[in-house]
């Protein structure tokens, strides 16, 4: 009995130890929110909401800067949606300027990283956030978080336009290029933004390697015609393959005559 009661006695210890590790454990630091960044170009923009993304590569992930004018908005919960379930938008380098211009690092907001969402919440919602985060290498989702017009620039050198290799959704959006760099605006955006592109250099190599398939292809589909023609032709002399036009003849076929 007293060995039963000890080990119950362990069990809720370590409850409350993992309890305790999971509500202090977490949360995003300090030095990342304060981390240094620049927004003075996505500020001067005309939309409520810009967003700059630059690329990654086969090693790393591309990484993305946003800026939002907040519009009587003084709370934002901040998520990415997978296939399961909603996880916290992980972000660093976050900045608010109250209308008046004066500016407030990350780490004197209010901001809680919990299961789900980051929450954000400024002292003054019609101020500006801005904040960074992570961009795949060659993807970007990121979910409207606040309505109004949307700005994104897609990193340099890279297109969304063609229809096998990359992708905008939603549509509506306005495109162009500047500096070699896409820009796709959107006057009204509520929903969630995805987006897939790529280097304009491998438009050349992609052509190449169909241009290769389609070439190894049909010398295989010539070699395989060649190869039943052949054995066409031999199961025609061995008389195989001849046709009886008199169904009433019983006699053998006229190569076993």
């Amino acid at each position: 009995m007293n060995r039963r009661l000890v080990l119950a006695s362990v069990a809720v210890v370590l409850l409350v130890g993992l309890a305790g590790c999971s509500a202090f454990g977490g949360g995003i630091s300090d030095d990342e929110l304060d981390r240094n960044q620049s927004y003075d170009d996505l500020r001067d923009a005309d939309s409520d909401v810009t967003i700059d993304i630059e690329g990654g590569n086969l090693i790393s992930n591309g990484e993305f800067r946003a800026v939002y004018d907040l519009n009587d908005t003084d709370e934002l919960s901040l998520y990415r949606s997978s296939f399961y379930q909603e996880e916290p938008l992980d972000i660093h380098s976050v900045r608010y300027w109250y209308p008046n211009g004066t500016e407030v690092t990350g780490s004197e907001l209010e901001i809680d990283q919990g299961q789900s969402s980051t929450t954000v919440q400024v002292p003054d919602g019609n101020g500006t956030l801005a904040l960074s985060g992570q961009a795949g290498s060659n993807t970007f989702q990121l979910p409207a978080y606040v309505s109004g017009s949307y700005e994104v620039t897609v990193p340099e050198g890279h297109r969304t336009s063609n229809f096998l290799l990359g992708n905008a959704r939603p549509g509506g959006y306005d495109r162009e290029v500047v500096d070699d760099r896409e820009r796709l605006t959107w006057d009204q955006l509520d929903g969630t933004i995805s987006l897939r592109y790529y280097q304009t250099g491998n438009i050349p190599l992609f052509l190449g390697l169909v241009g290769l398939v389609v070439v190894i292809g049909s010398i295989g589909i010539a070699y395989y015609y060649r190869q039943v023609k052949q054995l066409q032709r031999e199961r025609e002399e061995l008389g195989l393959d001849v046709e009886l036009e008199d169904d009433d003849n019983d006699g053998p076929p006229p190569g076993l005559r």
